[in-house]
Parts: structure tokens; sequence; C-alpha cells
């Protein structure tokens, strides 16, 4: 993560920040959303060799997210609450199919470009879980518990 923040920085952007080792990155630049997420998607492949996608939210967005959400009265454990952020809205028939694999016990709420996931027993053994982290959803998604997504607005703040 150091040299990824160096290498973002060196590429111009500002106030990077990083958090975990799980390519959580809270960045200021002048470019819209969508070209500083080929920016860094460019800076990746050449830096890295990693030919991997990159979802973006900005500060307003990600809070937005957290203000919404739908599950936090039954989500009581932040490791087990899952929001995935999505490239683009998910069709009425994905949302179907991941509500059709959730245990009982699961909740599933799609809100916009985003998917939250209540996991109340884990994820290990989560049909939901592996639906939402498979290339089954048909487009880029990367998902954050509900620790990691506060903690990147709190940066994002800073």
């Amino acid at each position: 993560m150091p040299r990824l923040r160096s290498a973002l920085e060196e590429a111009g952007f500002e106030n990077v920040a990083t958090y975990v080792q799980s390519g959580n990155i809270v960045l200021s630049s002048s470019d819209s959303a969508a070209k500083a997420a080929q920016a860094c998607e460019r800076l990746v492949k050449k830096e890295f060799g990693l030919d991997i996608p990159v979802v973006v939210r900005t500060r307003a967005q990600l809070a937005e997210v957290v203000k919404h959400n739908p599950l936090g009265k039954i989500a009581k454990d932040p490791k087990r609450y899952q929001v995935s952020f999505l490239e683009k809205k998910p069709s009425a028939a994905l949302v179907r199919k991941l509500e059709d694999v959730a245990a009982p016990a699961e909740r599933v709420v799609a809100h916009g470009r985003e998917i939250y996931a209540w996991h109340p027993e884990g994820v290990a053994r989560s049909k939901l879980w592996a639906a939402l982290a498979g290339k089954g959803l048909g487009v880029t998604a990367t998902a954050r518990n509900w620790t990691t997504v506060t903690k990147l607005l709190e940066l994002a703040d800073e």
C-alpha cells in the first residue's frame, strides 16, 4: 500500500490515504469519478502489472451510502454487514436472484449502485455472499464491511 500511495501521489492525486491492505484508497482529484477510476486502473496496470477494475465513489456518494443504511436496525455486527459497490445499478433480475439465494436470516437491499447485505451467521457458508463476491453479478463490483465503509468516510472527511 505505501508503494501504491506513492505512485498515486506521483500521478498528481492529492490527499492520498489508504486503509488496510485490500485496495481501499481515499484521494482528492479535480477529475470526474470516471476519469479518476480510469487513471487509477492505468496506474495499477503500469506500476504493478495488474489489470484490476476500480470502483470509485465521491465523498458525497459515500456519505449517502452511510446515511441510507437500510439494514442498520438489524445489522448489529459491522463485520457481518457488507456493502457491495457496483459500477452500475443492478437489474431487478439480479436483485431477485440475490434475494432467492439469501438464507432465511440474511437480508439484502439494493439501493442505487449499492447492495447492502446482512450475514448474521457470517459469510463462510453464505450463498448470498458467494453470489455477491463472484463474477456472476455481471457488473464490476467490490464489497466492504460496514467498519471499512464508515472508516473510508472518516478518512474522506480528514
